[in-house]
């Protein structure tokens, strides 16, 4: 090899500082962006955790009651507090039930004993949805997947509902 050294000319000393000057300052401005893409994808998520909806379980009878209760919920950096709502009871086995009151078909409230023609059923007024007690749907009817569940768990004789979940069956 040649132990010539080779001169840099100005134009060519120029060059190379004005892009690494313009990469840095591009890095300088993407550098947030990326972090505000990123972050809220690291951040731990309150998803599955059950919060208190002031409830004794002693208070819980065979007799659906709705209940409703509140809770924050963080989208990025949005936080903002949500109504939820249950239908909770006591099933013929003494477990806690707790439904959600969204009717499968379109989403509207179902209420218990909603229709003096149906007694002890959970009913959808949007388009005569029925449910039985036990949250199924009733064949025939709009809905065609059973009710919601909320996961539950008794902590210090108070009732602790996390999300609802999908149940399987029709």
């Amino acid at each position: 090899m040649s132990e010539k050294k080779q001169q840099v000319s100005r134009r060519q000393f120029l060059n190379y500082t004005l892009t690494g000057v313009g990469g840095f300052m591009a890095a300088g401005m993407l550098a947030p962006m990326l972090r505000m893409a990123v972050d809220p994808v690291l951040q731990e998520s309150g998803h599955g955790d059950l919060t208190n909806v002031s409830l004794a379980v002693e208070d819980i009878t065979t007799e659906p009651q709705r209940i409703d209760w509140k809770v924050n919920q963080v989208d990025g950096w949005y936080e903002s507090e949500v109504n939820r709502s249950a239908w909770v009871f006591k099933n013929d086995k003494d477990e806690i039930q707790a439904f959600s009151p969204i009717c499968k078909h379109l989403g509207c409230v179902v209420s218990w004993e909603g229709n003096d023609q149906y007694p002890d059923q959970f009913y959808c007024p949007c388009h005569d949805g029925r449910y039985y007690k036990d949250g199924t749907n009733v064949p025939g009817t709009p809905p065609l997947k059973p009710l919601d569940v909320y996961e539950s768990e008794v902590r210090e004789g108070m009732l602790f509902l996390g999300d609802a979940v999908p149940r399987e069956g029709a």
